[in-house]
């Protein structure tokens, strides 16, 4: 989930409403694609129907949105290659190219898993104003008992709707489901093997395949890896296992490293500034912001999931050091809040957490002391898991070393805020399979920063080549 977009669209108001109904039975054989016939320019767009539930056939169906953007040298075609964005909640029907070699070469699928964007959703909220709650709910963190307080029952009125509202599918949304889905997708395009590159939670998409399907995978490119075992097994919330909060010190040294001879301002200085209070910046189109301490940390959060946003991040600092300077302005529109709630039913059914809502304000406290505001960020996200009772019997939770073809594994290893480089490291060693890849910058995911990591990619589908242990690449800028 993205829970910055949540407080974004929740203080907007924007939000569909409308009723993700389980789809009615496809035209078409149960494994076979319908096509249809308005798609966005450059794309071919379609729906497969899949089983409700794979282990009860007299479920019923939901239906998956997918597009194909198909390989440029279609003669010299070599097969599909599937994508996911990660998540999750995000949409990622339309997939980008990957490299112009992987366009070339490959028709490259994404669907909107069940759950998100225009595949078949759930639906919390039968009343505009139930949004308000949202707001206050999710994509922040308390700094005192009182408003810890005020967010679990806000949190716990979210999750209530949820469960009053959301249908049978709520509980059909694990990733070891939206595997299955996956190969119903491998068969209706006729591919013997499964190649795919996902990012982010893609890649705990890509992992839970390889351990169900370890006879059909191809080729996995998983960039930005999650750690399995810390994803869906462990006492403490996730979102505090996982730890990406221990990266974000590293990546702001980075940051602050590379911007030291130009950046006039004392990074500690302005978050206990805002611990005080709210600073009111400029922003570049002349609007007046009010900025919050959790405001600051969502944003200099996102800044640094991508290095090539320095300059967004120094201005942003500068102008909260000093209200004179102008602020970079928010960019992003409203999130569909149906999808960001299906990845959330998709994270918790995933992932063992406490039932109790108060070990949270401990658990961000010590992840605190690791990495000062983001640490709270990070393990607020899963709050709802503790009043959600969400459960999918297609659940996967390992084990997660069956034997597979070599999987390549990408990560950034000065700091990624959503998927720590340790974790990729503990992955390489977890799988039966398994490569890094390591890219010498930090932020989340390192397809197209590096000339390097996209010619491996290219190596890695075309030829089933992996780099040597140990390789490193450099950044383009």
């Amino acid at each position: 989930m993205t829970p910055r977009n949540l407080r974004a669209a929740a203080a907007l108001g924007a939000a569909a409403l409308a009723v993700g109904a389980l789809a009615p039975a496809a035209a078409a054989s149960p494994t076979g694609i319908v096509w249809e016939d308005t798609c966005q320019a450059g794309y071919q767009c379609g729906h497969l129907d899949v089983p409700l539930s794979y282990q009860d056939s007299s479920a019923g169906t939901v239906r998956l949105a997918l597009a194909r953007l198909p390989a440029t040298d279609q003669a010299g075609k070599l097969g599909t290659i599937f994508y996911n964005p990660g998540g999750p909640g995000s949409s990622g029907r339309f997939a980008p190219a990957l490299t112009p070699s992987l366009h070339a070469r490959f028709d490259i699928v994404d669907f909107d898993p069940r759950g998100v964007g225009a595949s078949s959703k759930i639906h919390c909220f039968t009343d505009p104003a139930q949004l308000e709650v949202l707001q206050r709910a999710l994509g922040t963190f308390p700094l005192t008992r009182a408003a810890e307080q005020q967010q679990i029952a806000d949190t716990r009125v979210v999750t209530d709707l949820c469960e009053q509202n959301a249908g049978p599918l709520a509980n059909h949304l694990s990733t070891g489901t939206i595997a299955r889905d996956l190969d119903r997708l491998r068969v209706a395009f006729d591919e013997p093997k499964l190649r795919y590159y996902g990012k982010s939670y893609g890649t705990y998409v890509a992992e839970t395949y390889a351990n169900l399907f370890p006879g059909r995978v191809g080729s996995l490119a998983l960039d930005a890896v999650d750690d399995p075992v810390r994803w869906s097994t462990g006492p403490a919330p996730m979102s505090y296992r996982l730890q990406g909060f221990a990266d974000g010190p590293r990546a702001l040294q980075s940051f602050l490293d590379a911007c030291a001879s130009r950046c006039a301002f004392d990074y500690d200085e302005i978050l206990n500034r805002l611990e005080r209070g709210p600073i009111t910046v400029t922003d570049m189109t002349g609007r007046q912001v009010v900025v919050t301490y959790q405001n600051a940390i969502a944003r200099i959060h996102g800044y640094l999931t991508d290095a090539r946003s320095a300059p967004e991040l120094a201005a942003f600092l500068q102008a909260l050091a000093d209200p004179a300077s102008p602020a970079p302005a928010s960019t992003g529109g409203p999130p569909d809040i149906d999808s960001l709630l299906g990845g959330g039913a998709t994270l918790c059914s995933d992932a063992a957490n406490p039932r109790e809502p108060a070990v949270w304000w401990d658990f961000a406290h010590r992840a605190d002391r690791v990495g000062r505001g983001f640490g709270p960020f990070d393990v607020y996200k899963t709050l709802p898991c503790a009043t959600w009772g969400v459960a999918d019997t297609g659940r996967y939770a390992g084990p997660w070393n069956h034997p597979t073809a070599p999987i390549l594994l990408l990560a950034n290893r000065q700091g990624d805020l959503e998927t720590p480089y340790a974790g990729a490291q503990r992955t390489e060693r977890l799988l039966a399979d398994a490569r890094l890849l390591t890219l010498d910058t930090y932020g989340h995911g390192s397809r197209g920063k590096s000339a390097c990591v996209d010619a491996w990619l290219d190596r890695y589908f075309a030829q089933g080549a992996v780099p040597a242990p140990g390789t490193l690449c450099a950044p383009e800028e």
